[in-house]
């Protein structure tokens, strides 16, 4: 019988465990646990993590609204099925919003507004770079990226990113070949640029800090990924 509203009222800490089971299942998706196509099936899920369907299926309903999952009336909830034309046209999407975002930071910076938090991602980046992390970093990297929009005080630019921060992110994962320590230092300088509140150099660099990710990127998951 399906859970009712009165269930999920009712049942404690509903909410720490949809946190709890998001955090499990990205996991699982990132590291190839659960591949690309595999059916999310709750009551599985619900057996594997110790809880109720209800954080389960919230869980999910968040990954899908990061684009890891597709949820369909049919088939339920599966991981997405991502191909090489998604990452190339994620690359598209970040051109037109973060480089947009990083001009945009850039000026509000020079206004004297926000920056605090963009430092504090600044600082978990390097961090996990340090310590080598390859989970940590491309969590970190996404979580930067994700802060400079933020940094704008643009809340609609906020929400169009929103439903690519989980792609993002794997896709990070998966291109994790790249030299860490580079990216780093890019990211250092479009920071830089932003709270020393210079628009043309911060959208420069965000550009070229893209672009130099694009065929490297495609290139390492050409053998890897369907062509879309």
């Amino acid at each position: 019988m399906p859970d009712t509203p009165a269930d999920q009222a009712s049942e404690p800490g509903a909410t720490s465990h949809a946190d709890h089971a998001e955090r499990t299942l990205r996991a699982a998706i990132l590291s190839g646990t659960y591949p690309p196509g595999a059916r999310l099936r709750e009551r599985d899920l619900s057996d594997t993590l110790g809880f109720s369907r209800i954080p389960v299926r919230e869980a999910l309903t968040r990954l899908a609204g990061e684009g890891l999952v597709e949820i369909s009336p049919r088939r339920g909830a599966s991981v997405r099925n991502l191909s090489l034309r998604d990452v190339a046209e994620l690359f598209d999407l970040r051109l037109s919003l973060e480089v947009f975002a990083a001009r945009r930071a850039a000026e509000a910076r020079g206004r004297g507004t926000g920056g605090e938090r963009l430092r504090e991602a600044m600082e978990a980046a390097e961090d996990a770079t340090r310590r080598g992390d390859a989970r940590d970093i491309p969590a970190a990297n996404t979580a930067l990226h994700a802060e400079i929009v933020a940094t704008t005080g643009n809340r609609l630019l906020s929400n169009a990113l929103q439903p690519s921060l989980g792609l993002m992110q794997w896709v990070f994962t998966l291109t994790g070949g790249r030299d860490p320590r580079v990216q780093c230092a890019e990211h250092r300088d479009i920071c830089a640029a932003i709270h020393a509140g210079k628009a043309d150099l911060a959208g420069a660099l965000a550009y070229a800090h893209i672009e130099r990710g694009r065929e490297p990127s495609l290139a390492t998951l050409a053998g890897v990924l369907p062509p879309g």
